[in-house]
């Protein structure tokens, strides 16, 4: 009999986070048409200006936290993180699969096992080396399927290459996540980060500026809208229930952009992509588990 209330208190979160998931992925589909019309930086420049007036509201309504001095700087310092990983993520994503593109980022997980020993002073354990390498061999695989295919143009390898990288300031953004939760609310690192990052976008825009239409502006709305209802799902799904629980759920995005790369462009799931994805995977379940 005491098991049963527990069910519910454990399903709802995931259901959230699961919504979250699907909610980012569907905006990811939204950025990539976004950056395919106007590029990149104009596409994340509107999208974090629009999520900054989305999240105002929310801000009032929370009391108008405002951070220290020191938070400010932690904000800004994980804004410039995250507009780095953002320009690299669409960057490649709009030159390769969604599917294999966010295949490729979930070795993410894998690298801020690394950047937690450095920063944060962690051990790294062996199963973190176990971890990296399944990774790799993941992305091997996923690569060497496109080589073998000759569909690797040079507009491929830098897409994929750009993605890496993106990952690699992905777990980067991990780490600094850790430390940001325990210092700020969810709705005040969502306009800070929102605020900061279109600010950063804003100081280079005459470089990249390209005037919208409608159909662009569309999408970036969709995108500014879908990122701002996943960060109140995850937010209140991280809230509910331990974060081993709901980690593996994070890997459902991958259906999704499989899903969306299919609806929105076309493009096809191939086996040696679920093959390297399941490898990296594994690789990151390995590195991230308690025992």
């Amino acid at each position: 009999m005491a098991a049963s209330p527990d069910r519910p208190s454990v399903l709802l979160p995931v259901l959230a986070v699961v919504a979250g998931i699907a909610a980012f992925s569907v905006m990811d589909a939204a950025m990539k048409a976004a950056s395919l019309a106007l590029g990149v930086g104009t596409a994340l420049l509107l999208r974090n200006v629009m999520g900054t007036l989305l999240t105002v509201p929310l801000w009032v309504a929370a009391g108008r936290p405002v951070p220290t001095r020191r938070i400010a700087l932690l904000h800004l310092q994980r804004s410039v993180v995250t507009a780095v990983m953002a320009a690299l993520f669409f960057h490649g994503l709009v030159r390769i699969p969604m599917a294999e593109g966010m295949a490729i980022s979930f070795f993410a997980p894998i690298v801020a096992l690394y950047f937690a020993a450095l920063l944060l002073g962690e051990t790294i354990r062996p199963r973190a080396v176990v971890a990296a390498l399944l990774g790799l061999a993941g992305m091997v695989v996923i690569g060497a399927d496109r080589f073998g295919a000759g569909a690797y143009g040079p507009e491929a390898v830098e897409g994929t290459a750009a993605i890496v990288l993106s990952a690699v300031f992905y777990a980067l953004n991990l780490v600094l996540q850790r430390k940001q939760a325990l210092l700020a609310g969810p709705v005040e690192i969502a306009l800070f980060q929102n605020l900061n990052v279109a600010l950063l976008f804003l100081a280079f825009a005459p470089l990249y500026w390209t005037a919208p239409d409608a159909t662009s502006l569309a999408w970036t709305l969709m995108g500014a809208c879908l990122a701002t209802i996943a960060l109140l799902f995850l937010s209140w799904g991280y809230a509910r229930a331990e974060a081993q629980v709901l980690v593996p759920v994070e890997y459902t995005g991958f259906l999704w952009a499989a899903l969306m790369g299919w609806l929105v462009f076309g493009e096809a799931l191939g086996p040696a992509v679920v093959a390297g994805a399941a490898l990296i995977v594994l690789g990151c379940w390995i590195g991230t588990r308690k025992r």
